[in-house]
């Protein structure tokens, strides 16, 4: 009693001394603006509770409220302090604007990018005619565009991307005489693009693909002075053409109209000396291609699947930057100038693609000698009808060219001190071998949102000096952590800045962190013509730097007479409310168990993850219809999996562990820690995670054709060919490839099965369930990395590596081995241990007796015989018992590749009519993106009469495989 009773008069004088202090320094924010927050809080959901400190019983200026940031200095002619800006970006709001944003009439910016914010634009923002930034990206925003925001004078930057809007661009945005940049892609806006908007004199990017657009392009663009990129794809301007009039824009960089119902010809660009990518793909143009000479400098020509005929002109060779040049889908005749590439002198990080393929093609000009950094793409012309006597076949494989490739970066060899760094430190990249040093680094997300180049890695170097030279930083203490390439194509990035190692500092300070995030937060950056606008996507500030107040900024200064009256009161306020804190924390110290603190500082610190969202349970469970059973589709050991619909229509699949199922909360944490920090298309995505009391739920993107065991295991469902079973095998390897190599530090997965793969509406492998992963080891001094992790044996029985199993020694082989049972899987159809037989061993003795066909799964249909014998012989490989005789994953991915180029033109489509067989069941046999076994689904009729089966008699190249099987290497 005591106790309780000191501990509220501590608080009680705490509260008083408080208000107090709030007395003596009176109103320090104008009052107008203060109203307004509280009324943009009022109208906001903020379930992270991040704007807990916008009280109305202290001052925003003063108090720091979390992302208002004010002027620094009093205002002259009132005497108050006003807000400057409003960040708030990926704090997980919803809600709608209020419309009393338009009081702030001094802010510059308006930040809300990446929440959940609904409704409509209020009008009333058109009333800031200071406003220099609108940042609104990646919301759930609806409805028109309010025709007040043309009164916006100073505008500059326009960013309404990824949102729900619609109607017509207003005619007003052409009174906008300072605005630079349109970000508007990937909403649905419709209509005529205004021709008034050609008057606006600073317009720099213009960017609207991924919309509703109709009409005409207006000819009036050509007359925009500083427009640089011009990006519209995915419109439809209904069979008009391209303005002869844009072959004027003297500063135009990109040029993208991909996808947009254009007719007429190519208009000769040979004017614009500036430009570095042109894409007009996939639309109706027709004629010959221009041969006047493009400029030196352009990355990448796309002009595929359109109808255009004539030759391929000599213009396209000796372009010294050229990374690109895509004319396939075509009417294209006569030869293959072999000069595109003879030309070129590519660097080891340089890579030119030239895709060619389903033309008119008849022959190559000149001597046939293909460096090796050169990929060339002719499958589907007559030039390859006798491919195997003109030593060709390799380049006639069919290939889907139009796939963005994926980046693989070099990572830096360390030879530093084997002893690892502390959690939460690495060791500076960019440093000489000599200088190791370890650090904290902090993290920042990062979108170019319109690239000008195609393959990243011959850039580098360039970036990391753009990037450094205006943040004031050394080029070393910049490290590009992972890249991704998404659709537009805009280009991921995650970037890791470190502290100078020279000031023996392992950290940066709060202020130097506040300066890097400032300048991102603030678009200070400008764009380059190489590179484009970039998206700010987020900041991650773990360990020592959790705590560091984020997004907001200090500098908010206050005037002397004020802030005396703030440290008057706030001296004997800090008093009491410590010694309130520590009478508090003396009590809960004493009931907690002696972990409780360690376990609640881990789960905090682990749970700040990139792009990773805390949903309550009352979330989960509207999801869900409060866990009905008819939304439950799997189930396993650890709990089940629900089917769920969150509030903004997202489908996903939710993990709810059962109390004690997960060991703890170390196989949790490290789900959410390994999925947060790796990004590619075969892995699958973690959205969010629920922790509250005793419930630990993940949330995960919905796969709703299940995992591959349930695949393989239910008979009665359609039948897969052999091309269908290539393309998850292959989808399954890269995945792992990404993990043990470009994932840094690289990880191995341990659980690699079949109930492990799961498959998206489109039928892509993704690799699920990281909860026992580990990471891998680190190079020691002298380069040298250890060779495995000494650890406990997990993992599944029939899966797991032999040598892991019984020496306790972890490898990236270990994953090669159960990728090997997979594969077997998908060859035989039989599970990796059934009634006491084991699948690697009935494998084997199979292929000793010379009977390995009787193996084969009887639903797969007619296969080629000769590639069967291929992925046969790889998957044996990669299940040997040794570490040392199985395949790395890199070789794993490039046999499968190769397996796949030399199927059957006839073919061609056989993956793409069985997965639309497939596709019309899987309605009924959706099941959850996790690593459960879903519950079978009822039977379906059979739709093995619409696939296409394999001749094994008519494979080409057969001479390229033959004899491969005798490799085998039998046990």
């Amino acid at each position: 009693m005591a106790g309780k009773t000191v501990y509220f008069i501590a608080m009680f004088l705490a509260l008083s001394s408080c208000l107090s202090a709030r007395l003596a320094y009176g109103q320090i924010t104008d009052p107008r603006e203060v109203s307004a927050l509280l009324a943009v809080r009022r109208k906001l959901n903020d379930p992270w509770n991040n704007l807990k400190n916008w009280d109305k019983k202290t001052d925003p200026c003063a108090s720091n409220w979390t992302g208002v940031i004010c002027y620094p200095d009093l205002n002259i002619t009132d005497g108050y302090k006003h807000v400057k800006e409003l960040r708030l970006l990926q704090f997980n709001l919803s809600g709608v604007l209020a419309p009393e944003l338009g009081q702030l009439v001094n802010i510059q910016r308006l930040d809300f990018m990446w929440n959940s914010i609904s409704g409509s634009i209020p009008k009333e923002i058109g009333k800031i005619t200071a406003l220099v930034h609108l940042l609104l990206s990646g919301n759930q925003l609806s409805g028109p565009l309010p025709d007040e925001l043309g009164n916006l004078s100073n505008l500059n930057k326009f960013q309404l991307d990824l949102n729900q809007l619609s109607g017509s661009i207003p005619k007003s945005f052409a009174k906008l005489p300072k605005v630079q940049h349109f970000h508007m892609n990937n909403n649905s806006f419709s209509g005529q693009l205004p021709p008034e908007l050609s008057t606006l004199p600073l317009l720099k990017h213009f960017l609207l693909d991924n919309n509703k657009l109709s009409g005409y392009l207006p000819p009036e663009f050509s007359q925009m002075p500083n427009l640089t990129i011009l990006q519209l794809n995915n419109n439809n301007f209904e069979g008009n053409v391209i303005p002869d009039s844009y072959g004027n824009m003297s500063k135009l960089v990109k040029l993208s109209l991909r996808n947009c119902n254009l007719q007429g010809k190519v208009p000769d660009l040979s004017g614009i000396r500036s430009l570095l990518f042109l894409d007009l793909s996939r639309n109706q143009l027709t004629g010959n291609i221009p041969v006047n000479r493009l400029s030196d400098n352009i990355t990448t020509i796309n002009l595929s699947r359109n109808k255009l005929n004539g030759s391929i002109p000599s213009n396209f060779s000796g372009l010294p930057r050229l990374q690109k040049l895509r004319l396939n889908n075509n009417s294209l005749s006569g030869s293959v100038p072999s000069t595109i590439w003879k030309n070129r002198t590519l660097t080891s990080d340089e890579k030119l693609e030239i895709n060619f393929q389903d033309n008119l093609l008849s022959d190559i000009a000149g001597i046939l000698d293909v460096p090796p950094n050169v990929t060339l793409m002719i499958h589907g012309n007559p030039v390859c009808q006798n491919a195997s006597q003109r030593n060709i076949s390799l380049l006639c494989g069919s290939v889907n060219g139009d796939e963005e490739t994926p980046i693989i970066l070099n990572k830096p060899v360390l030879t530093c001190p084997s002893s690892t760094c502390p959690t939460y430190y690495e060791y500076i990249p960019g440093l000489p071998a000599d200088k190791c040093f370890c650090a904290a680094p902090f993290g920042v997300g990062l979108r170019l949102r319109s690239p000008s180049i195609s393959d990243f890695p011959p850039y580098r170097d360039q970036f990391d000096k753009f990037i450094t030279g205006y943040i004031k930083l050394y080029p070393y203490q910049l490290y590009i952590d992972s890249l991704a390439w998404e659709e537009g194509p805009r280009l991921r990035m995650f970037l890791k800045f470190f502290p100078q190692f020279t000031n023996d500092s392992h950290t940066f300070n709060n202020s130097e962190i506040q300066r890097i995030a400032d300048i991102f937060a603030t678009f200070a950056i400008p764009g380059s013509d190489t590179f484009g606008p970039y998206d700010l996507l987020n900041f991650t500030a773990n360990g020592p730097y959790l705590y560091v107040p984020l997004p907001s900024l200090k500098g908010n200064g206050i005037s002397k007479g004020a802030l005396a009256g703030i440290v008057l009161g706030s001296i004997f306020c800090a008093s009491v409310v410590l010694l309130g804190v520590v009478v508090l924390f003396l009590k809960k110290h004493q009931r907690l168990p002696p972990n409780a603190v360690k376990d609640k500082y881990f789960r905090k610190v682990s749970i700040v993850m990139d792009g990773v969202k805390a949903f309550s349970f009352e979330e989960l469970q509207s999801a869900t219809s409060r866990f009905d059973i008819a939304t439950q589709v799997g189930e396993g050991g650890y709990g089940k999996v629900y089917k769920g619909t969150l509030s903004d229509g997202t489908v996903v699949a939710i993990k709810r562990a059962q109390q004690g199922s997960l060991q703890g909360d170390k196989e949790f944490y490290t789900e959410i820690e390994m999925l947060s920090r790796v990004h590619h298309r075969n892995l699958v995505s973690l959205v969010g995670y629920c922790d509250e009391e005793d419930e630990q739920m993940l949330v995960y993107e919905f796969m709703p054709n299940g995992s591959l065991h349930d695949l393989i295991s239910a008979r009665y469902r359609s039948p897969l060919n052999f091309a269908t079973r290539l393309h998850i095998a292959l989808g399954s390897a890269r995945g792992i490839l990404y993990l043990h190599t470009e994932a840094d530090p690289p990880i191995i997965h341990r659980d690699i099965k079949a109930n492990n793969i799961l498959l998206d509406s489109k039928w892509t492998a993704k690799v699920s369930d990281f909860g026992i992963s580990r990471l891998a080891p680190v190079a020691d001094v002298k380069g040298v990395t250890e060779t495995h992790i000494s650890t406990n044996v997990k993992g599944t029985p029939g899966y797991l590596d032999p040598e892991y199993f019984w020496t306790h020694k972890l490898t990236e082989k270990s994953d090669v081995y159960s990728l090997g049972v997979v594969f077997l899987e998908l060859l035989t159809g039989m599970q990796p241990i059934s009634h006491g037989r084991n699948l690697v061993r009935e494998v084997n003795m199979a292929c000793q007796s010379g009977t390995m066909f009787s193996i084969i799964d009887d639903s797969m249909g007619q296969y080629p015989s000769e590639c069967i014998k291929e992925f046969m012989a790889l998957a044996i490989r990669c299940s040997q018992d040794e570490t040392k005789d199985r395949p790395s994953m890199l070789e794993v991915v490039r046999e499968l590749e190769n397996i796949s180029s030399v199927l059957p033109k006839f073919d061609s489509t056989a993956l793409e009519l069985n997965l639309d067989a497939l596709t019309s069941e899987s309605s009924a046999s959706a099941s959850a993106s996790a690593s459960a076994s879903a519950s079978a689904s009822a039977p379906s009729s059979s739709v093995y009469s619409k696939t296409h089966t394999y001749m094994s008699n008519n494979l080409p190249g057969s001479n390229l495989v033959s004899g491969v099987f005798a490799t085998i290497k039998p046990r």
